[in-house]
């Protein structure tokens, strides 16, 4: 794990969410996009080095709506970069970490990512992302 890739914020309403995080953060997300697959639309902004995701579900089985109506809005997951998100599951499921996408898939933001089952770490969702090279 290199870095902080983002840190994934979940929202009731991404437009009021954007709003908010515009005026917080001085600058519009620099990035929409809906993952059909994951039931979410996303935003991103950049604040200095550092990317901040949010994310509203689109359907009721999406992961983001069961996270808000367990839990409420706020941080849903803490992604890190990595070179090579094949060797790096394999090297956590060694290390014995619960992964939740043995096979990365196309996440948001030109990215493959994977998941960590929260309850071998400490609570955080994990999230690896690699960079799809075009």
């Amino acid at each position: 794990m290199r870095k902080i890739e983002h840190i994934g914020i979940a929202v009731k309403d991404l437009k009021a969410s954007n709003l908010l995080f515009e005026k917080l953060f001085g600058a519009p997300a620099y990035k929409e996009e809906e993952v059909a697959s994951e039931g979410v639309k996303t935003s991103f902004f950049m604040n200095g080095p550092n990317k901040i995701e949010l994310l509203e579900a689109t359907n009721s089985d999406s992961p983001i709506a069961k996270f808000i109506e367990k839990k409420g809005e706020g941080i849903h997951h803490i992604a890190f970069d990595v070179e090579d998100i094949v060797s790096e599951i394999e090297r956590l499921k060694n290390e014995g970490f619960v992964v939740l996408n043995e096979t990365p898939k196309k996440g948001a933001d030109n990215k493959l990512v994977a998941f960590l089952h929260p309850k071998g770490t400490n609570g955080v969702l994990v999230e690896l992302c690699q960079e799809i090279s075009n």
